[in-house]
């Protein structure tokens, strides 16, 4: 009598054998590749804002070269070109953790664990980074225009939001779907405060491109009159904290579900926080330092809101320790 021995069916054509020679990561692993990509997306955004407020955004003023005959930033260039080319070096170190993560998903997907579900978000970052790069030359190329430089920063947000999404879904187990909250509306007011959010990030983009930190004291502004772009700012804010608070209070109304109204409450006081800083800014004129701790403020409002948003949608997952 003939036996064959059953072949348990794997993920092994899903471009895990390509990277067979990497370890199989840990969960553990995984979840600290994950928050590496969230703190570099969001330490990307201060140096950016570093490179503007020290007016260094043309130390280098040429791409992908810092001048015609130097790759790197020469003696010469002085403070304004090292920090320039300091924060282009950056985006290898981000290129690099995404390129970990990614390598590490992949590697799953020859496993009895597959983390499938963290194929798409960790393919978006390297994807994207390469792509930022780029915009980052263009905003050289254009002499820093503001539109341009705008946009930039819109991209990091949005790498942000994708970088927080990355990190929830590693801190579930594997092979784990987790259970929906089951609240509709719930979901659809944090959705609400996801596009309030959108739009507070994007008019605070549109103040400082109109504001006087240009990155150059040559580059032009956006020709906007700051005290209106700065009241509809003012104005989208107010909308954004009565959202929120309105979702915590809902979330509180339906027995706070899984993490929906711890979620709320911190994105609730990320944005008194960053409200504080934004009227003292103001009303000091911008100085510098107010300046960036805003910027930074941004990308943890960013995390905020989806993080809000995420909780809304999954209970979360008890996690193995490996």
């Amino acid at each position: 009598m003939s036996t064959t021995t059953a072949r348990t069916p794997r993920a092994q054509d899903d471009g895990g054998r390509f990277t067979r020679w990497v370890p199989l990561p840990s969960e553990a692993t995984l979840r600290r590749l994950a928050v590496a990509s969230l703190l570099t997306q969001g330490g990307i955004i201060v140096t950016g804002g570093a490179v503007r407020l020290t007016d260094s955004g043309l130390g280098c003023p040429d791409w992908p070269h810092c001048t015609s005959g130097s790759i790197a930033a020469t003696p010469e260039m002085g403070l304004h070109g090292a920090i320039e080319f300091g924060n282009r070096l950056l985006t290898f170190v981000l290129g690099l953790v995404a390129a970990a993560m990614l390598v590490a998903v992949v590697r799953t997907l020859s496993s009895d664990r597959a983390r499938r579900d963290l194929l798409v978000p960790s393919v978006f970052l390297l994807c994207v980074i390469p792509a930022q790069a780029v915009i980052g030359g263009i905003t050289v190329w254009t002499d820093l225009n503001p539109w341009v430089v705008m946009f930039h920063f819109l991209v990091s947000a949005v790498l942000v939001g994708v970088a927080t999404v990355l990190v929830r879904r590693a801190a579930r187990p594997a092979r784990m779907a987790p259970a929906r909250v089951g609240h509709p509306w719930l979901e659809r007011l944090a959705v609400l405060v996801l596009a309030a959010t959108a739009a507070v990030v994007y008019l605070g983009a549109v103040v400082t491109g109109s504001g006087p930190h240009a990155g150059d004291p040559e580059a032009r502004r956006t020709g906007l009159d700051v005290a209106v772009v700065t009241q509809l700012h003012g104005d989208a804010v107010l909308l954004l904290v009565g959202l929120s608070i309105g979702l915590y209070f809902t979330a509180r109304a339906l027995g706070s579900p899984g993490r929906s109204a711890a979620a709320a409450a911190v994105l609730v006081a990320v944005e008194f926080a960053q409200g504080l800083i934004g009227v003292v800014q103001y009303r000091l004129e911008l100085p510098e330092l107010l300046v960036g701790l805003h910027m930074l403020g941004a990308a943890a409002m960013v995390f905020a809101a989806v993080d809000a948003w995420y909780a809304t949608r999954w209970l979360p997952s008890v996690q193995p320790v490996r």
